[in-house]
């Protein structure tokens, strides 16, 4: 299976006529703030690279290294800003000790966005994400609040990130019915060692018009083939911790996880690739994904994932990889797809692959 992509490979986000790059710039390392990320000239180096090879798409958040991330964004778009799509999220905490200055009431939602336009400086945003949710605020706040920074031009679309599949329906459905301004995009993490997804977020999103967008495409280093069981037991230390502190903290960097990665650097020796390239590759070949997430702290790093666009699979390599990650789907979802209903109820029908 021979991908064909690149930066300019450009899609439709959702159900939207937005075109954007099937790789996305993460930029929650621009900034060294947190102890982890890359200083502002190493930053420049790498979004000039993504920029310059075609990408389009790049993403931030307002509490990203503190805000430098989002300064340093609108800092490097100058002078290409319209040709960019730039995302960036509301909902985390900014001052400690002020209950408001984070959560996703329209408060908090107002105040995020006007501070993201002055960091970037740019008049509109063109896509905000609620970041996370957290289950206090009122469904209808969130979604006249949005719809109404979108009717005053600040914001062009909106999306969802880190949300159950049952409240992200619903509020699509309610915006829809309202007539609000629906949602497009739906961030969650995916990648080889964290497929629950596959259950409903991603059958949502195809079915409701929103792109769906991985973060942690590489399980926060695992797959990266960074990590040996001998970093097992790494204790969460915050976004403030050690990257393998991160990882272990995260459930990413565990037993099973390094059984994965080992086999993803099993297909990455046989096709002469790195196996950052061959976990980004697999996503490419996943149905429902519009474009991962991909963060870098060096443009060695970026010019080594990029390199994913020219992976190529055998049937065997993508069968090993969808065994060695495998997950059970649960109910009702094995019921559903189980032989009781594929005879007795759908009278031998194939049940409709969704991802």
């Amino acid at each position: 299976m021979t991908q064909q992509l690149d930066l300019t490979a450009y899609r439709l986000l959702g159900r939207s006529g937005l075109r954007v790059s099937p790789l996305a710039l993460g930029t929650m390392t621009f900034g060294n703030d947190w102890g982890w990320g890359a200083d502002e000239t190493e930053s420049r180096r790498i979004f000039d690279a993504y920029v310059d090879r075609g990408g389009n798409f790049v993403d931030t958040a307002n509490a990203y290294t503190n805000g430098t991330s989002e300064r340093l964004v609108g800092e490097f778009a100058q002078g290409r800003r319209e040709r960019l799509v730039i995302s960036t999220k509301y909902t985390m905490a900014t001052r400690p000790g002020d209950p408001n200055s984070g959560g996703n009431h329209r408060k908090s939602m107002v105040v995020s966005v006007e501070e993201s336009l002055r960091r970037l400086k740019s008049d509109y945003i063109d896509l905000l994400y609620v970041h996370q949710w957290e289950g206090l605020t009122p469904t209808e706040e969130v979604l006249r609040g949005l719809d109404d920074l979108v009717r005053q031009g600040k914001v062009l679309y909106i999306g969802l990130s880190d949300i159950q599949a049952w409240q992200a329906s619903r509020m699509q459905v309610i915006a829809d019915l309202r007539g609000w301004t629906p949602f497009v995009a739906l961030q969650s993490e995916y990648s080889l060692v964290e497929r629950t997804p596959e259950r409903d977020l991603i059958p949502m999103s195809r079915e409701l018009g929103l792109g769906f967008m991985p973060w942690a495409p590489l399980a926060n280093g695992v797959l990266s083939g960074k990590y040996s069981r001998a970093d097992l037991g790494a204790q969460q230390e915050g976004v403030h911790g050690t990257r393998k502190a991160i990882a272990g903290g995260y459930g990413s960097l565990s037993e099973r996880s390094l059984k994965i990665a080992d086999v993803v650097a099993e297909v990455a020796k046989e096709t002469g690739r790195s196996s950052a390239q061959i976990a980004l590759a697999w996503l490419f070949t996943q149905r429902g994904v519009t474009a991962p997430l991909l963060g870098a702290r060096t443009l060695d790093q970026l010019e080594n994932n990029l390199g994913a666009f020219e992976v190529s699979f055998s049937d065997d390599q993508l069968k090993r990889l969808d065994t060695v990650s495998a997950i059970e789907l649960g109910f009702p979802h094995t019921l559903l797809r189980g032989p009781f209903v594929q005879q007795a109820v759908t009278g031998g029908t194939r049940w409709p692959e969704r991802v």
